[in-house]
């Protein structure tokens, strides 16, 4: 209320998503971010790169398209820079101006890179989120250097910057240097309907991994964990991916006493309800969905020390392994098959952790929050530079 005249009316904002893979967990932070906007009373659309191959993004994407007021707009952006950049981005300030975005959200290095090339004319705050992206790259090598110098370019062009995570942060600090804007620490979150327990099928295997099937997810290290670890061992790898063949042909050379199965991609909680404990051996992540999915279903969690992970772990960080240690994730696996109820305990403990701390309407709130502060700046801004215009004038009439 407002000095007993009623509500305050809030403008509605007009917000752009922009992103190259609806994939993972960038794909899935953005359809909660635009679910829960339009849910506000924001008119949300989406720019991506591509239409997904997996059965899966492609159910996920048709749900967005029915948030997406403004429409969803395919423009096919490649991973690396090149010549049909420069047409992306007229067709990109197009659609911008169309549809009168007053927010401009670029996700990941290549997302995030066209939200911030776009000429100021074509309106809107910009935002960056990193998503890891760029962030993962070593500056030593000559690929890394090239999108860490960009990033830093970028800085520039950047309105406001929001984080998943405090090691996304500081990370961007480290490589990059300081934000040079405003910026903001918002962790992902999951949805109330996320914290049904999930109940393993009478099969169940002793381990489950979810994920995309690639070197830095860690399936390689898992599967030679599973056979250093030598114990009679069930173990279902949930994903897709272009690696699959070789993960494939490395786990048919396992003992006999360990069976691996491949199981494709399918929904987190489908998966879940396959394996009794969730491993995520990631060489690199951000602050990963699936660790907070399956915290909030209940279930077991074994993962690396990598991103955000230790955020959402807290207390129970002590129990995160090194990345790509073989020996220390074949003990670990070791240590679940036999202390179940000690592997019961800490999944109560995460699961109450994510309830407080790491929630999509919590995570909808803070992004909706950071807009507005920043749109009012932008606005204070304006205001200014117009009063200061008709100052000058007025001083030059007079």
């Amino acid at each position: 209320m407002a000095d007993g005249l009623g509500p305050v009316l809030v403008k509605p904002m007009r917000i752009l998503h922009v992103l190259r893979a609806p994939l993972g967990g960038l794909f899935r932070h953005v359809c909660d971010l635009t679910e829960g906007q339009r849910k506000a009373g924001h008119k949300v659309g989406v720019i991506c790169g591509d239409v997904p191959g997996d059965p899966v993004s492609m159910v996920r994407l048709g749900e967005l398209a029915r948030q997406c007021e403004l429409g969803i707009h395919v423009i096919p952006m490649h991973r690396m820079p090149g010549v049909a950049d420069a047409a992306n981005m007229l067709r990109m300030m197009s659609r911008a101006r169309l549809v009168g975005a007053d927010v401009i959200h670029g996700h990941g290095a290549k997302g995030g890179a066209y939200a911030r090339l776009l000429p100021r004319f074509a309106g809107g705050v910009r935002i960056y989120t990193p998503h890891g992206g760029a962030l993962h790259f070593d500056r030593r090598n000559v690929r890394g250097f090239a999108f860490l110098a960009a990033e830093r370019l970028l800085r520039r062009r950047t309105d406001g910057f929001i984080f998943e995570s405090d090691f996304g942060l500081r990370t961007f600090i480290d490589k990059v240097g300081d934000p040079d804007a405003t910026s903001t620490v918002i962790h992902n979150g999951v949805t109330e309907t996320e914290f049904a327990p999930v109940t393993p099928n009478a099969d169940a295997a002793d381990f489950v991994f979810i994920g995309e099937l690639r070197e830095l997810k860690g399936v390689g290290t898992l599967i030679d964990a599973a056979t250093l670890a030598g114990e009679k061992m069930h173990l279902r790898i949930v994903g897709s991916g272009d690696m699959r063949a070789f993960f494939e042909a490395v786990a048919s050379h396992v003992p006999p006493q360990v069976k691996i199965e491949f199981m494709g991609a399918m929904p987190a909680r489908k998966a879940f309800a396959l394996g009794r404990t969730v491993v995520v051996p990631s060489y690199h992540e951000s602050l990963p969905y699936i660790v907070l999915e399956a915290a909030a279903a209940g279930l077991p969690v074994i993962a690396t020390r990598v991103g955000g992970m230790a955020e959402i772990f807290g207390p129970d960080a002590s129990t995160l392994l090194t990345p790509r240690d073989i020996g220390g994730l074949a003990d670990r696996l070791r240590h679940a098959l036999h202390n179940p109820d000690e592997m019961a305990a800490l999944a109560e403990r995460l699961r109450a952790r994510v309830r407080a701390e790491f929630t999509a309407p919590q995570m909808v709130d803070g992004v909706l929050a950071f807009y507005r502060a920043l749109l009012d700046m932008k606005s204070t801004v304006a205001m200014n530079e117009e009063e200061a215009v008709r100052s000058r004038i007025e001083r030059a009439a007079s």
